[in-house]
């Protein structure tokens, strides 16, 4: 494996920058997604508002020969979900929104849970508690802690609410390039994995299912979907390793992180 590339207080201000109006997106999606949108019309929003209101750049378009600005992750989808025109949403639909935002040479990546219309208190339990699941992991990052810190305090919530984690995917470094190492696991052991050091940057993006964590991919190459057909949820924030803790370089406005318990 590559080695993990050590940010400086100047590269940290570049992705503060891009986590700041990778931010801002999701405010302008907020009073815009709605019951009867399609999926495609997310997609050409947020690509319209990144490109010329902030002049910045969707970095996930063209990436590994993606076509679009962002996933839309609808109910049992896991993640990678496909844009269309055809899949418009519905009263009690759970959707994730993933989005990747590149400025001045760096990239920073977040999603985010909608809840549609009328949402079954399961469905809303679910998203509620894989929110906390991340902020669990998030809140383990300090220099000197490990990885499986990180991992293991997502699957210990996860578990103790009833649900399976993803294993088929995790987070990912991030920087000029979209996935740098390391590769950031949802579950794990305390004490193990790597080491974090100050500087380092990284995603955290837990996979929640409500049932079974096993998945599959359907046949457009893309789309991951519970292999039980139960629901899925995910949330992700772009973390950076400071002196003392950590800093999350997507905080959306409406975050508090001291009470996402």
């Amino acid at each position: 494996m590559s080695e993990v590339v050590i940010k400086g207080p100047d590269e940290l201000a570049l992705m503060r920058r891009s986590g700041q109006l990778l931010a801002s997106v999701f405010a302008y999606l907020d009073t815009r997604i709605e019951v009867g949108m399609s999926t495609m019309q997310i997609n050409d929003l947020a690509e319209a508002f990144i490109t010329h209101t902030l002049q910045a750049h969707p970095a996930s378009k063209g990436q590994y020969g993606f076509p679009f600005v962002l996933n839309t992750s609808l109910n049992q989808v896991v993640c990678h979900g496909v844009p269309s025109p055809k899949q418009r949403l519905k009263s009690g639909d759970i959707v994730n929104v993933d989005i990747t935002l590149e400025k001045h040479g760096y990239i920073t990546d977040s999603s985010k849970m909608y809840l549609i219309g009328a949402v079954s208190p399961a469905a809303r339990r679910l998203v509620d508690k894989t929110y906390e699941a991340m902020w669990q992991g998030i809140r383990m990052v300090k220099p000197g802690a490990t990885l499986g810190d990180v991992g293991h305090a997502i699957q210990r919530h996860a578990s103790a609410n009833g649900y399976s984690v993803v294993r088929d995917y995790c987070g990912h470094g991030i920087g000029q390039e979209m996935h740098e190492p390391p590769e950031v696991l949802h579950y794990g052991r305390p004490g193990q994995g790597l080491v974090l050091q100050e500087g380092m940057t990284f995603t955290i993006e837990p996979m929640i299912n409500q049932g079974k964590a096993k998945v599959k991919s359907k046949r457009d190459g893309w789309t991951v979907v519970t292999s039980d057909k139960q629901l899925s949820a995910q949330w992700e924030h772009t973390i950076a390793v400071t002196a003392d803790g950590y800093e999350v370089l997507t905080l959306r406005e409406d975050e508090c992180p001291h009470h996402a318990s």
